[in-house]
């Protein structure tokens, strides 16, 4: 109940705060290609449950019919404006409104497109217990996977190879020992790696091999 709470008090004041910014990022997006300003991607929630989550558009119209959901730093699809604004997770931003509406939590397992969460074991189901968030370990571990798919052929396969089995068990992790002070830590820890590090260009790409503790 705390945990909604706080996830309403602090969706509409971001949301009233970056008012401007939002504004900003729609004519810079609207200025540089056709199209709407905001992507509503399918997303595989809580309990299973689909929903359309919320994105300033970073790529061509369409792109979804264009390639994979696995989005490379020098995939074709996107945008001039729309790398800067993935650069600092702006297109993120937009999903204060999934929080709002209670699709989406401020920490929790980032949600995914149902292609993979099809894949799911039995044991990883258990991340579709809790509502899926802004931010949680894998977002930290891995603050953005685009670096890691540049230079692929394939960035989908490598995607699947690299990146998602760690990014599972972190998520499984946060399943299994997540509360509200470890919400707020991550919370806090993202807030400076996606806007401080990410301004003095500090951001790094992960060790995609590390280990994790089941």
């Amino acid at each position: 109940m705390l945990k909604r709470t706080l996830d309403i008090i602090i969706s509409l004041l971001g949301l009233v705060f970056f008012a401007p910014l939002f504004l900003v990022l729609a004519v810079l997006i609207k200025l540089e290609s056709p199209g709407p300003i905001v992507y509503r991607g399918i997303r595989v929630g809580k309990d299973g449950k689909l929903f359309k989550m919320f994105k300033f558009r970073t790529m061509v119209p369409n792109a979804d019919k264009l390639g994979g959901s696995a989005t490379a730093g020098d995939d074709p699809r996107l945008t001039k404006i729309g790398k800067i604004i993935r650069r600092f997770k702006f297109d993120e931003s937009a999903q204060l409104i999934n929080v709002l509406k209670g699709e989406m939590s401020l920490v929790g397992p980032r949600p995914d497109v149902p292609l993979f969460v099809n894949m799911y074991t039995e044991e990883e189901k258990a991340i579709l217990s809790v509502k899926p968030g802004l931010t949680d370990w894998a977002t930290l571990w891995n603050p953005d996977q685009s670096k890691i798919l540049e230079g692929s052929s394939d960035p989908e396969r490598m995607y699947l190879e690299k990146i998602r089995p760690t990014k599972i068990k972190l998520q499984l992790k946060y399943v299994r020992e997540h509360n509200l002070l470890i919400d707020m830590k991550i919370f806090l820890l993202s807030f400076k790696i996606h806007f401080f590090d990410a301004l003095m260009n500090k951001t790094k790409v992960p060790n995609v091999d590390v280990d994790v503790e089941n």
